[in-house]
Formats: structure tokens, sequence, C-alpha cells
């Protein structure tokens, strides 16, 4: 039985996939006004720094022609759709690392209760690796990281799918993380999110709900 119940788990993330086409919400950013925030989004920091989140014209961008990109410096900026609430489904996010001396990263963010507790998981380009980590109460903690390669100034695509204690991190096509972790649970937002200096731009935001039932 023990054997059972993780296969099982892992058949009800593959249902995220399955379901996501009548479920999903896309973000291009197109519609909104250039050197603003996208219009039901809020952004700040955990920690300490001044964040830069502004909707800009991008030529590269994946659907052009705008993108939201950060291009500011913090602990960690975030940008997060307000009012939005998932307990269980999926978030995804095409990005381009476009530099940064410290950092050059880009991931999203879900169940996000607020700016010092929230899941992420990011890839980094200095690094060329994949993590998933949980912020509780201000600190970040990792739960995991795997090496991939990240060129940067790319368009890659990152996705997070958890339902229940149930996560699989895949980046551009490839699931590299799959676990179960139960520190952060019940419904939150959803968003994107950078480390330190990275300047990053993002595109084609999705999200969408699924069931454990």
């Amino acid at each position: 039985m023990k054997a059972v119940l993780p296969m099982l788990l892992v058949g009800v993330v593959s249902c995220v996939i399955a379901s996501e086409a009548s479920m999903a919400e896309t973000f291009t950013f197109d519609s909104d006004k250039p050197g603003e925030l996208p219009a039901g989004w809020e952004a700040g920091v955990t920690g300490s720094g001044r964040p830069k989140w502004t909707v800009e014209a991008d030529a590269t961008a994946p659907s052009p022609p705008n993108v939201l990109k950060q291009s500011g410096s913090g602990t960690f900026p975030w940008c997060v759709r307000r009012n939005s609430s998932l307990t269980d489904g999926f978030v995804e996010v095409k990005f381009k690392p476009i530099s940064g001396r410290e950092d050059r990263a880009g991931g999203v963010v879900w169940r996000w209760k607020n700016g010092d507790n929230y899941y992420v998981a990011r890839a980094n380009a200095l690094e060329n690796n994949v993590s998933l980590y949980y912020t509780e109460g201000g600190r970040r903690h990792t739960i995991k990281y795997v090496d991939a390669p990240v060129p940067g100034n790319v368009w890659h695509t990152l996705r997070a799918e958890f339902v229940d204690t149930r996560i699989r991190i895949v980046f551009d096509g490839k699931p590299y993380i799959e676990l179960d972790d139960n520190h952060i649970a019940g419904p939150g937002a959803i968003g994107v999110w950078t480390k330190a200096d990275s300047i990053t731009a993002f595109d084609d935001f999705v999200y969408g709900t699924a069931t454990s039932k």
C-alpha cells in the first residue's frame, strides 16, 4: 500500500495537465500600459530592496509586443496576481534571464499568503540549476535543487504543478523535481519572482486549478 500511494499522487498531479485547457487563465501583458504594473497585479519584496516591476515592450517576446520586466533589485522581488486564490493546480511562465552580477534568475510562486510565506520554484542562468523552496516567516528554505542548462538571454518555460503535498517542477518541457512537501498548505496567490539584481523578463503567464478528488 505504501508503494501505491506515491503513484496515486503522481497520477493526480498528471490530471492538472489533462484539465488545464478548460481551466487556465493566461496573461500576455499586451493590453497593459508600458511603464506601469499590469492591471490586477501587486509587487513587493521579501526582505529589503527596491524592485521595479513594469510592463515593457520587447521585440523578442514569445507573444509580442509586451512583457513584464523586473529591472530593480532586492532580496527576493515578487509580483503576484491580486485576489487570486489557488490551492491545487499549476502555474507556468515564459521568462528570459537578461542580466545580473549576483544572480540571474526567474521563478514562479504559489500558495502565496503574503510577502513572507509562499512556495517558489526558480531557474538560474548563473548557477545552471532549477530549485524548489518554501519561504516561511520571510526566510527562504531549500527543498531541492538539480543541475539544468539555463542559458542567459534566451526564453525558457518554467512550470510548477501542485496537488495536496505533491509538487512537480518542469523546466523547458522536462521534469526536474517531483516530491512531497507539506510546509505551505491551503489557498494562496500565484505570481512571478526574481532574486537580488536579476533583470528578468516574463511573458505568457498561465495558471489553472485542479482537484485531488
